[in-house]
Parts: C-alpha cells; sequence; structure tokens
C-alpha cells in the first residue's frame, strides 16, 4: 500500500519510464523509503519535501511537483534497479553517499526506524556500491542528528 505522499485529490502527472530524470529516480527512492513501512507520517513528508528543495534548489510549488512524478515513478516501477541504475551513472560517490545519507534522513524523520525501512536502504547502497561500513557511519550520524538510537 503505497501512496499518500501527494495531497488528497492532486492530479499525479504521467510519465512513461524513459522518461524518468535523476531529480525524480531521487525522490523516487525517498518517497519509497517514506512509504515502505505503509505509513507516510506528516513528519515523514515534511522531511521529504524538504530534502528535496534543498537537494535541487527547489521552491516550495516545484517539491512538490518533484514528489508528485516520483510517487508515479514509484508506483509503476517493478523493482529499484531502475532508478538506481539511472543514479550510478549520474552521480559521483560523494553524490551516492549523499543518497543513502537522504534515505536515513527521510526513514529516521518519524522518530522510528521500522525493518522495512532498513532493508531498503541497505539494498540500495548495495545497489548503488556503498560498502557496509559507510552504510553503517551513514546511519549512525543521521541518528544522532536526530536524536535517535541507531
Amino acid at each position: 500500500h503505497r501512496n499518500a505522499v501527494p495531497a488528497a485529490g492532486s492530479k499525479l502527472a504521467v510519465i512513461g519510464a524513459g522518461a524518468v530524470g535523476s531529480s525524480v529516480a531521487y525522490a523516487a527512492l525517498l518517497v519509497h523509503a517514506a512509504a515502505i513501512d505503509g505509513e507516510v507520517s506528516d513528519a515523514e513528508r515534511r522531511k521529504l519535501k524538504s530534502l528535496l528543495m534543498q537537494r535541487f534548489e527547489l521552491d516550495d510549488a516545484a517539491a512538490a511537483d518533484l514528489v508528485e512524478r516520483a510517487t508515479a515513478a514509484d508506483e509503476r516501477a517493478v523493482d529499484l534497479y531502475h532508478f538506481t541504475r539511472l543514479l550510478n551513472d549520474r552521480l559521483d560517490e560523494p553524490g551516492r553517499l549523499r543518497m543513502i545519507e537522504t534515505m536515513w534522513s527521510v526513514a529516521y524523520a518519524d522518530g522510528e526506524l521500522s525493518n522495512y525501512e532498513s532493508n531498503l536502504i541497505w539494498r540500495v547502497a548495495d545497489l548503488l556500491g556503498v560498502s557496509q561500513a559507510e552504510r553503517v557511519a551513514l546511519r549512525q550520524r543521521v541518528a544522532a542528528a536526530q536524536g535517535s538510537a541507531a
């Protein structure tokens, strides 16, 4: 049950699988992380939008549009590989590390880390070639910043 990220009644832009750009792929993985435990909290929704505004230098409306397009792409996706392949092609190592750190930030936004969220982030990190030591260090850094136990 993956939905509820966009505001009720909003129309999702229909985009073809080939039209998914790196910003949509990036955002889709964050949307997936927020929704994987079956519920997107208000805190997760706010954090997701804020992180996308910072990462891509977007205003509120552009960030909302990106979340809508990313939600649509995530709902159509069969697996994570399409998104991670695109990001591997477009991101350097610091960019891939930032992606994983951002996913941890979304996962911890509601103060809880579910097993689903943790497993997803570990799988994405593996597909992006982020080492276990780096994954753990990023999780611990984000948890410390959020005041949660890693």
